[in-house]
């Protein structure tokens, strides 16, 4: 029915030990009582993730109905102005950072192994630490609505309403550090994510075989990766304005406003992607299985995926029309706005096919479904018209683009992760939902949703503003907004009956799952535990479940690989990024407290900066490291256990490091988020340059000497050649420790350090202050961004000197120093251009 090829002959033929199942399951068992919390598997971690998704999802559907409310008629006094501005921010940070964006990482740290097959991610307790985090995190951000500390300046923060001037206190601050850590915590499941999908794929699942789900997992990643450090740098510039007068928004300074909205909607507006991307990966798993057939258009619909990811790097000015941009920009942008429609509706009319081919069954998840269609393509064709410049000129910060943004996004991702609630629960509890509540849940959701929001259209057409918090009767508007409340409880009963039917039917921890309920034929439906399923399969089509008959009792006979815990501990099998061949064994930890404790600090630490709390701040920041170096000492077991059978007479070895390792492409994607970060910064430097030209001449009067840029190089680049020679000093397996690794090593940090701090002296002694002006503020912030991966890498430094001194680091166990040294020649190199740019460009240019 798929992409099939013939069956390939099984690996274990004969009957496997008695003693083999209960050993995997005694492995892989998760923690009871309080120490659940300490469970790092995919399975428990997905649960608790998509969990507190759905509790922020409520909690900020709360706000919402406040909001309804307070709209519902004119003049209504049921809400304060402050109030509502709160509640306005709370209620779109919180969809969008606290519930969109967790819930598809959620479900694919949920789904993804189950469907590659894999036991567990490849890095179980990065998932486990990037839950705690956005946990902890984001309570201590809700809970500031309730002590007047909540943000006031809208989900998109925009200065200079948000600078210290005109929000003073540490209510803006609340949303500039809480959201850097929560989108920290996102880009670190996006790692995981992106490395899971590429190296962790069962053998024979070729990129041409995968799920559309991983597909759009991966692509969703990729884009977290390199959209999110444009707001994470938004956000650090605003913090470091306000706490130490650095002047990038501040226009008397050579700052301008707009520079926050375009490093924001770079982020923005490819976030409408992320969580749509995988919510269509979503339906398009569901909806082969509801009609019988296979998806059709797959490689078109592949084709799509990528295509609706690129462009929608291209649209971030589409939210800036109004602000004066030149009739070239608007053209082109307008264009990019109204080309992304098309990869989108390849997908559609995909869908639509496959419904045509097959018969479909109105379940509950199809109903879903059907409500997105509807949804989402009228919120497409909205779409469209705002991406018309002079029709957007009219309707810009309107209700008509409240009506259009909620279409898109509660058509594109709320109803297909219903959907997809209803669908999955049975392959990971004893039950399914009931289909009688559901569908009463969707007929109040579907009509309830289209009374609330249909009505918007009207009232921004007739000239309400967003953001306002209450009206005059004489506006005519009075009529539609009480409608649109009375369509907001309609959904917020659809809702509460959905959390019902799971409270009612679902339990953690429950060992049997309700079976393939749906005939589904891809590999999460085959009988599953903790450890995913018994053994690992052989894949051969898109559709295992369908194509090979007899899989399902193979795989829980034991028939494919890795059918026991071979290592004695938990692992699974590593495979090659493309054709999925077997290439190691990768031994993974088990659960860990000081995970736990670690995501638990770091939020502290955030905390504590937020309220200027210093010695706290302090004292949490040592507690974190501290947890991270032991929950990190015991993460390069080395390669001890030899070469593993993992059945068939197939033997694999047990630890790999450089290109081949798992963890050496985690490295290669943190490089790239750091690139992002700072082609954020390299955008933001040249910007300011164009709008402040006069500023940028006064800077260029303090410029220090070229001898200061020319030893803090040295100083970088020789740092690169003595990590070079550590890293070639290693000693052989079972050999002397060498005395020249270290002192390498040492000198290395040494000369790292000191070219950042020649740097910053340089500057300093010239008399250039940050606080002076745009380009002292930029100039500085090139060594602060240096300065983080210079911290970063003297951790990195110091943890392999320990490992060494210890008798952990030798030729054959040195994934640690290769990692190390792999960023560090990123750093150098970040930080030779940088001397460039901030040295050479204002020269240039003078």
């Amino acid at each position: 029915m798929g992409d099939r090829e013939e069956p390939t002959k099984l690996p274990n033929e004969t009957p496997r030990p008695p003693g083999e199942l209960a050993e995997l399951k005694r492995v892989w068992a998760p923690p009871k009582g309080w120490r659940a919390i300490t469970a790092v598997n995919n399975t428990q971690i997905g649960i608790f993730y998509i969990g507190t998704a759905f509790l922020f999802f409520i909690l900020a559907g709360i706000l919402a109905l406040l909001m309804r409310t307070q709209l519902a008629v004119p003049e209504n006094t049921f809400l304060s102005q402050d109030l509502y501005n709160q509640i306005f921010t709370m209620h779109g940070t919180m969809m969008m950072f606290l519930f969109a964006v967790p819930a598809v990482e959620a479900a694919g740290v949920l789904l993804l192994p189950q469907m590659l097959a894999a036991r567990d991610l490849p890095f179980p307790r990065l998932s486990a630490f990037a839950f705690w985090a956005y946990f902890v995190g984001g309570l201590i951000f809700f809970c500031s609505l309730f002590f007047d500390l909540a943000p006031r300046g809208g989900w998109f923060m925009y200065p200079p309403l948000t600078s210290i001037e005109f929000s003073p206190g540490d209510n803006a601050d609340f949303w500039l550090l809480g959201i850097g850590f929560i989108e920290i915590s996102a880009i670190a499941g996006a790692i995981e994510i992106v490395i899971g999908v590429l190296r962790t794929r069962a053998p024979g699942m070729t990129l041409g075989k995968m799920p559309i789900f991983a597909w759009t997992m991966l692509i969703f990643a990729g884009m977290v990766i390199f959209a999110f450090p444009a707001v994470i740098l938004a956000t650090m510039l605003l913090e470091l304005e306000r706490a130490f007068d650095w002047p990038f928004f501040i226009a008397a300074k050579g700052g301008d406003p707009l520079l926050w909205q375009h490093l924001f909607w770079f982020f923005g507006h490819p976030e409408v992607y992320i969580i749509f991307l995988p919510a269509a990966g979503m339906v398009s798993m569901i909806l082969p299985t509801m009609a019988r057939t296979p998806l059709v258009g797959y490689n078109l619909i592949v084709v799509a995926l990528i295509a609706t990811g690129f462009f929608s790097f291209g649209l971030w000015v589409h939210h800036m029309f109004t602000t004066g941009l030149p009739a070239l920009s608007l053209g082109f942008f307008s264009a990019a706005s109204m080309a992304v429609a098309l990869p989108s509706g390849i997908q559609v009319f995909s869908w639509i096919a496959t419904m045509a081919n097959g018969r479909i069954k109105l379940t509950t998840p199809m109903l879903f479904i059907l409500g997105f269609l509807f949804i989402f393509v009228l919120g497409g064709l909205t779409g469209v018209m705002v991406a018309m410049v002079p029709f957007d000129w009219q309707v810009h910060d309107t209700y008509f683009v409240v009506a259009h943004f909620h279409y898109v996004l509660v058509g594109g991702m709320v109803f297909p992760f219903f959907a997809a609630i209803y669908y999955w629960i049975p392959a990971f509890g004893p039950r399914p939902l009931s289909e009688r509540l559901g569908k009463w849940a969707f007929g109040l959701m579907f009509v309830g949703f289209n009374v609330a929001f249909f009505p918007m259209h009207l009232s921004g057409m007739w000239g309400m503003p967003r953001r306002v918090y209450t009206y005059l009767p004489e506006m005519g508007w009075g009529t539609l907004n009480l409608i649109s409340t009375i369509g907001a409880f309609m959904i917020a009963a659809g809702v509460a009956i959905v959390f019902f039917d799971i409270l009612r039917k679902f339990r953690l921890g429950e060992e049997e799952s309700g079976g393939n309920v749906w005939g589904g034929g891809t590999l999460e439906w085959l009988p599953n535990d903790t450890y995913a399923t018994r053994s690992i399969p052989i894949v051969t089509s898109r559709e295992p479940l369908w194509d090979q008959p007899n899989i399902s009792r193979d795989v829980e006979e034991g028939r494919y690989y890795l059918p026991g815990a071979p290592t004695g501990g938990r692992e699974t099998i590593v495979t090659s990024a493309i054709e999925a061949r077997p290439q190691y064994v990768v031994q993974m930890p088990g659960p860990s407290l000081p995970t736990v404790m670690a995501a638990l600090f770091t939020a502290l630490l955030f905390f504590s900066l937020t309220l200027k709390f210093v010695i706290p701040a302090a004292i949490f920041a040592v507690l974190a490291v501290g947890c991270i170096v032991k929950w990190m000492w015991e993460m390069d077991p080395g390669p001890v256990k030899g070469l593993i059978d993992i059945g068939g007479g197939l033997k694999l070895p047990s630890y790999a490091a450089g290109p081949n390792s798992h963890s050496w492409w985690a490295m290669i994607v943190l490089i790239l988020v750091a690139s992002s970060l700072y082609i954020s910064y390299f955008f933001s430097y040249v910007y300011t340059w164009t709008v402040s030209p006069e500023v940028w001449a006064d800077g260029v009067s303090k410029l220090p000497p070229l001898g200061w840029p020319l030893i803090s190089g040295g100083l970088l680049i020789a740092s690169s050649a003595l990590m070079v020679i550590a890293r070639r000093s290693l000693a052989p397996a079972g050999g002397t420790r060498s005395p020249l690794l270290s002192i390498a090593l040492l000198a290395a940090l040494v000369c790292l350090t000191g070219g950042l701090v020649g740097e910053i002296t340089g500057h300093w002694q010239a008399g250039l202050r940050p606080s002076e002006s745009s380009y002292g503020a930029l100039t500085y912030l090139n060594a602060f961004l240096l300065g983080e991966l210079v911290v970063a890498l003297l951790a990195m430094g110091l943890f392999a000197l320990a490992r060494q001194l210890t008798g952990r680091l030798d030729a054959e166990r040195c994934a640690t120093l290769v990692n190390t040294e792999l960023l560090w020649h990123f750093a150098v190199v970040q930080g030779l251009f940088g001397l460039l740019l901030v040295h050479g460009f204002p020269r240039l240019v003078a």
